[in-house]
């Protein structure tokens, strides 16, 4: 149980701090976004992003929703079709929750 606090207290941790390097707020959206829906493809944050007046880019959204895989590691990868499909992790899900209330 202790290592299961430990690491749910990192991945709090990188979160707070990857959205306090947020100036536009558009991490707090494609966070909540993930905590919304279900799976989504690069093109449907794009697409989700553009609607909500964000000016980004396509490989903008690529390389932020890479980063969110990689570097914070909450979100689990579909690579089987022709787009990756990206998944906020259920273990997670609380987390990222208390986060973005509290943020």
């Amino acid at each position: 149980m202790f290592v299961l606090e430990t690491i749910e207290d990192r991945v709090r941790e990188r979160l707070i701090k990857y959205l306090s390097r947020d100036d536009t707020g558009i991490r707090k959206v494609v966070l909540q976004l993930f905590l919304e829906g279900d799976k989504f493809t690069t093109g449907d944050v794009y697409g989700y992003l553009n609607k909500t007046n964000f000016n980004v880019s396509y490989r903008g959204v690529s390389a932020m929703v890479g980063l969110m895989n990689t570097r914070l590691g909450i979100l689990s990868i579909d690579v089987t079709g022709d787009h990756n499909i990206y998944l906020l992790k259920e273990d997670y899900r609380d987390i990222v929750r208390s986060v973005l209330e509290n943020y």
